[in-house]
Order: structure tokens, then C-alpha cells, then sequence
């Protein structure tokens, strides 16, 4: 027998089989170890969400990060294979979390309580190789999609509604989210603002009628193009699949890139900083930025901070600081004042001299393991809060390491 003959015996056919990814492996291009280092973000984990992590848990993806801020409802039952009767008021994530974990053993999960707009930091975005969609409101679609751009991450969105929905796939460099987006997009978005910007509690969130059957397509297919685009296989960059459940007919459509779309801004290079939102001042981390990029650096948030509101008839002031779309428009009026409108401070660059200076990053409203956003003359870099890395992450922040700050 000549010396490069390999003897496939039946003991080796048996142990193969019993291989948890066997089938998949039989896959030319299959590559389950580069499934099993991918990272990927799920963005909502309701009835879309939980399909999307079923399907990552069945691929054998290993690790996963789940943020939603929602908790279980009796109406989620019939939509989300994750969930049970005895899980409602639970948190939709840490179930979905926890479930995957039952699926298959070995995933590396966690899970993020929180909005996805305001409370989650450009960071994870970061630490994402792809980044999955299942949600509902355009304003998270908006956000997801100006993180991932910063941050140079591919994210695949995917909508519903009754029987008929589509999966999208954007790529920094093509056409994003924001291209697609009509001037009836944006009318419904700025009606979840107030006069005054502070955001409608009846505006915050819909009910959308849609079948489990509607969302195990979609998802199937945004999971599908993860696996496609985890692999380096060509995807549906730039176009989205549309299904129509009524007729069964299903058709791709193209996106036009807008050349003056907001999105379409990326770091030029991200430096974590081995540093913690709620231990770092403002006038410590705009010292450390100047020593680190220059005295001319400027700073400033990825999102729209209120400072304070202030009563121009009493001159009250109350100080806030939060994103802006996190203040319903309930408290716009001064309670000591009736009827009066208060005005909205708001503020999304610093530089060390306002007065809330001496506050931690934290307490200025900046979430955990964001990114600030730092321009010099020709460069703009992203100054990550690595130090908040383990806060979020949890067992997936091991590999999360940052610059030493002086």
C-alpha cells in the first residue's frame, strides 16, 4: 500500500458521524472551527430574534451576544420558540440567552438588558464580526446602522409583518440602512419626537402582527447570509430578499448608495483605552485624548445628550444627562410652573471645560464600553472604554484588552 493512503476504518466512519456538525462538514467550503471563533451581535430577541438564535445555536456559532430591552409577554408565546409560559416577565434576552445555552452547550452566551439606542456602546459593535437585526422601530435600525459603519462591521437586518417580510444585507463601502430610507421613513421617525425633541411614550413601540412561520423564513435567510459572510462566501451586499407570503412569490431588490448619507462615516482607527465610563472624569479623558492624539483634538458623542431642562418662566433648573431620545415628553413641563414648556439643554461635544467637568463619563449619560469619537485635522479615531468591556460582555470579553491610561 503506498505510504500516503490513509485507511479509513468503520471505528473512524462511527466517531465522524457521531460528530455533532457531521452533515455540515460534508459542506465543500464548510469551515465549522471559523463558525466556532465568529462573534456575532443580536440586536432584539423577540419573535425574529429568537429564530435568529436558535439557528446560531444549531450552527454551532460560539459566541453570542443577545441585547433586547423588553420582557416576556403571554402574546410572545406563540411567536418565540425560546420562550414558556413560566418565563413571562422575564427578560427576553437573558431567556433567549439561556435557552440557546440548552440548544447547544458549548455556545458562549451572554446577554445585554437594555435599549439598543441609547444604552448599548459602539464597543460591542466593535467586537461583532457580523451584527443580526430583529427588530421593529426604524430609530434602532438607524442606530445599529451608524455604529456598524463606524466601526466597519457588516450588519443584516431583517422586518416582518403578518405573512410577508424581507431580509437585507449592509456592508460598509455599499449602500447602508439610511440609503434606503424614504421621506415617509423619516416623517414616522421625527413623530416620536416631541416639539421640543423629547421623545412620545405612545410612540415608543408597536405591536406588529406576524406568524412564527414569517419569522423562521426571514431569519433563516439573515442566518443564512451571517454563515455566507462569516465565510468570506459572495453575499446579497447592497440588496434585500422580499417574500411575499399571500402570493409565495419572493424577488431580490438593489440599493442605491447615497453619496451625502450621514452613515457613511468610518474610523479611520479604534484605540482602547484601558479606562471605565464610571471612573474616568471628563477632564481626565479629555487630557488623556490630547496626550494621546494632539492638543487640537476634538471630542464628541455618537448620540445627542440633554444636559438639563430649564423653565424660562422660573428659572428652574433640573439637571439630566441622558441621551436626549431617553426623556419622555411628560417631563417637559416645569412643576412648578403650569403649562410651561421647559427648554431642552442638550450637548454631544465636550472639551474639558463645562461644568460638568469633574463627572465620570458614566454620569454624563455615556453607556458602558462606548466609543468617543475623536476628530484631529485629518483623522478621525474612535477612543474605546475597553475597561468597561467585562461589564457587558461577560465570559465573552476575555480577549478585551486596551492602552494603559496614564
Amino acid at each position: 500500500m503506498d505510504q500516503d493512503t490513509i485507511r479509513i476504518t468503520p471505528a473512524d466512519t462511527v466517531a465522524a458521524e457521531e460528530d455533532r456538525f457531521h452533515r455540515f462538514r460534508l459542506i465543500g467550503w464548510w469551515d465549522q472551527d471559523r463558525l466556532a471563533r465568529a462573534k456575532v451581535l443580536v440586536v432584539g430577541a423577540g419573535a425574529l430574534g429568537n429564530e435568529i438564535v436558535k439557528n446560531l445555536a444549531l450552527l454551532g456559532v460560539g459566541n453570542v451576544l443577545i441585547a433586547d430591552m423588553d420582557r416576556i409577554e403571554n402574546s410572545n408565546l406563540s411567536r418565540s420558540v425560546l420562550f414558556r409560559a413560566a418565563d413571562n416577565g422575564a427578560f427576553k434576552a437573558e431567556t433567549a440567552a439561556r435557552l440557546a445555552k440548552d440548544i447547544y452547550p458549548d455556545i458562549c452566551v451572554h446577554f445585554f438588558n437594555g435599549n439598543v439606542v441609547y444604552d448599548l456602546g459602539m464597543g460591542v459593535f466593535r467586537w461583532a464580526d457580523v451584527v443580526l437585526g430583529g427588530l421593529d422601530n426604524r430609530e434602532a435600525r438607524l442606530a445599529i446602522n451608524r455604529n456598524c459603519w463606524r466601526v466597519n462591521r457588516p450588519w443584516i437586518d431583517g422586518a416582518i409583518e403578518q405573512i410577508q417580510g424581507c431580509a437585507r444585507v449592509f456592508v460598509p463601502d455599499g449602500p447602508c440602512y439610511e440609503c434606503t430610507m424614504s421621506v415617509i421613513d423619516w416623517q414616522l421617525l421625527q413623530k416620536r419626537r416631541s416639539c421640543n425633541l423629547l421623545s412620545k411614550v405612545e410612540m415608543q413601540g408597536g405591536k406588529t402582527p406576524t406568524t412564527p412561520t414569517i419569522s423562521s423564513i426571514i431569519a433563516g435567510v439573515q442566518c443564512q447570509e451571517a454563515v455566507k459572510l462569516l465565510h468570506g462566501l459572495q453575499t446579497m451586499r447592497g440588496r434585500g430578499w422580499v417574500f411575499e407570503g399571500v402570493s409565495g412569490d419572493s424577488y431580490q431588490t438593489e440599493y442605491q448608495q447615497k453619496e451625502d448619507c450621514y452613515s457613511h462615516e468610518t474610523f479611520d482607527e479604534v484605540i482602547p483605552m484601558n479606562v471605565r465610563s464610571d471612573q474616568i472624569t471628563v477632564r481626565q479623558f479629555c487630557q488623556e485624548a490630547r496626550r494621546l492624539l494632539g492638543p487640537e483634538v476634538a471630542l464628541e458623542l455618537g448620540r445627542e445628550m440633554l444636559e438639563k431642562l430649564v423653565c424660562p418662566k422660573c428659572g428652574r433648573e433640573e439637571p439630566v444627562f441622558a441621551s436626549l431620545g431617553r426623556v419622555g415628553a411628560e417631563r417637559a413641563f416645569c412643576p412648578d410652573c403650569p403649562n410651561t414648556r421647559r427648554d431642552v439643554v442638550t450637548f454631544h461635544k465636550f472639551d474639558g471645560g463645562e461644568p460638568f467637568t469633574d463627572r465620570t463619563l458614566r454620569e454624563i449619560g455615556v453607556p458602558p464600553f462606548d466609543i468617543v469619537i475623536a476628530r484631529t485635522a485629518d483623522r478621525m479615531v474612535g477612543l474605546e472604554l475597553a475597561g468597561d468591556a467585562k461589564e457587558v460582555l461577560g465570559p465573552l470579553a476575555n480577549d478585551r484588552e486596551g492602552i494603559q491610561w496614564t
